[in-house]
Order: C-alpha cells, then structure tokens, then sequence
C-alpha cells in the first residue's frame, strides 16, 4: 500500500536531495531537468521569472518506508486564471519534465497520486503536466489510472524534440547523413581549418573561469534578437544559477569555438548519461565567412562519437539544420488531467 504526502517548503525539499536523486538514478524518465538541484536552481527564479507566483506541492510516495515516486508539482494559475498543478520547471525552460518513479513502480504511483490530489486538494480540478516525451511510460500509466477515477486524460504534441544517434565514429556518421549535407560540412570544416587565422577549440574546465566564460557565452547568445529579448536579466540569473549548478555536479559542458584570440560560437551542453544534450548556442555573426555555428556543431558531434555517446540530443525546436546534420525526430507532449 502506498502512502502519499506533501512537501510545500524548500527546507523539506533540501533535505530530500540524497533521495531525490538516488530515486532518479533508477526511474524511467531519467533526465537532468529531473535532477535535485537543478530543480532548486529553477526554483530561485521561477524559471527565470516564467511564473510570478508558485506554490510547492510536491507529492512523495512511499512503500514500507521506501521512496517509490516523487510528482514534483507547483501549483500556480494558468494564464486564464485557473488554479492547476504544473510540474516544476514549467515550462520553457526545462525541455524534458516528468514524475520520478521505476518503470515497476509507475502504475501504481500514477493509480493512488490522483485520488490523493483529489482528497487532498479537491478545489484544484487541472493537472497541466508539460514536456512528457513521447516515449515514457507515465502517459499510459495515467491514463489508465484516469479509468479507475473520476479525472480524464487528453495528450497532445507540444514540439519537435529531435536527436541524432551516434555510433562511435565521425566518418560513419558523416555517411549517414545526406550526401550533399556531407560534402557541406566538409568544406566549410575544411575552410576553417585552411585558413591563416588562428583558431582552438576550449571547453570551461576551471571553476575559477566559469563567471567570465557563462557572461561570454550569454553575449554570444544575445547576437540573436528573439534571443536578446529572452534574456531579461532574471532570466540571465537563472541561466547563470543553472550553469554553475551542472559545473558542480560534473555535468557541464560550456564549449566555445576561438578564432584569432575572441570567442565567436559557443554552446551550453549537459554531458549526462552517455549523452550530449545540447541547451543553448550562441553565435558572433561578425565571423560568419567562417560559418562557426556549422563547424562548431560538427565538432560536438565528432567529440561525442570519440567519446562513445550514444546520442546527440537536440532537444525542443524543429530548427532546420538539425535535420541537416541527420536528426531523427521525437516529439514532448502536454498531458492534461481535468475532473
């Protein structure tokens, strides 16, 4: 029999960070925007002021004493003024969300969370749970849990979430892929390198350069203007709280492109489980001749193959050259629970 309560302060949820994490090691959505403190990260700001007001309402589950599931949900009004649950990290920010559970444990959790949320908060009517992606199993468990209950289930695509598979070797990956796309990224890889300017490639391995190279990045970042506009100085905060938290868990990969002393491309990657899952990218359009966004991405994929990935995960946005560099596609999905 699972027993269910509820955590609203952070000084509960701080203390569950062993736990927190040990459960996700073995759940069946195992992502970092799962993780413990990345959570607490996205908490500081809201996530990066998405939300302007929020209330913990995370749901632990417990068997014989054993954690077997976490919902970690806020509650907040929808933008039609509607009071649901959401998950933390909600909604822009945080491209994979989910429940923390093992993949043995999911029915049952699922079957006893709704009647709980019932009881325990009946004036809430909407779970509005974001950035599920198409695979995982909670979307079956609550549905079939919603049969047993008095809620109903509607899913529906939110965004393309493509990837590439890697099979630990650039050359064999480059023949994966279009022949003509091929040939591009060949040449313009052939260009940089034949040039007479100088040029390296520099990963942010020391914690000491981490403030100076997350403000870099962040200006390479606002070179896009709906990028720029992104980046309210809220939003720079959490950006920076979440970028040192991965450098502290050793999942970090803060990678910029240098072309004659000045960092003109750089990304935001977490290198996590075998996987490279590329956050954000930044790009000086002064050095376009050198097209760094392309080099820079084949470079990425050329590290990873070496380093035995087993994948390259774009994550949310159907932006065209993902699938020119050979992405298969995945989608994340918004499941809405209502009674």
């Amino acid at each position: 029999m699972i027993s269910f309560r509820t955590i609203h302060t952070l000084p509960e949820l701080d203390v569950l960070a062993g736990a927190w994490n040990a459960l996700l090691d073995v759940s069946a959505s195992h992502v970092p925007f799962l993780r413990h403190e990345y959570l607490m990260a996205w908490w500081q700001t809201l996530g990066g002021g998405e939300w302007q007001q929020a209330d913990l309402n995370i749901v632990i589950g417990t068997e014989n004493d054993r954690i077997i599931g976490i919902a970690p949900l806020f509650i907040s009004k929808h933008e039609l003024g509607e009071v649901r649950f959401w998950f933390i990290g909600s909604i822009e920010v945080s491209d994979y969300l989910d429940i923390l559970a093992r993949p043995e444990d999911i029915d049952g959790f699922c079957a006893g969370l709704l009647p709980y949320l019932l009881e325990d908060r009946p004036e809430i009517r909407v779970l509005d749970l974001c950035n599920i992606l198409d695979d995982s199993p909670t979307l079956a468990a609550f549905e079939k849990a919603c049969t047993r209950t008095s809620w109903k289930a509607r899913q529906e695509v939110l965004q393309h979430s493509p990837y590439i598979p890697l099979a630990g070797d650039f050359e064999r990956y480059l023949e994966s892929i279009d022949k003509k796309q091929r040939h591009e990224i060949r040449r313009k890889i052939r260009r940089l390198e034949n040039s007479e300017i100088p040029h390296r490639w520099y990963i942010t391995s020391e914690e000491a350069l981490l403030p100076g190279d997350i403000d870099v990045f962040l200006e390479l970042m606002a070179y896009d203007p709906q990028k720029a506009a992104f980046l309210t100085p809220l939003m720079r905060t959490h950006m920076q709280n979440v970028t040192r938290c991965a450098f502290q868990a050793n999942c970090l990969q803060l990678f910029f492109l240098e072309i004659d002393g000045n960092k003109v491309a750089g990304s935001l990657s977490f290198d996590y489980l075998d996987r490279l899952w590329l956050y954000n990218s930044g790009i000086n359009p002064a050095y376009s001749e050198f097209s760094p966004g392309w080099v820079m991405l084949a470079e990425l994929i050329r590290r990873s193959c070496e380093g035995n990935y087993r994948e390259l995960d774009f994550m949310r946005g159907n932006e065209e050259y993902k699938y020119r560099f050979g992405a298969r596609d995945r989608f994340v999905k918004r499941l809405l629970l209502t009674r």
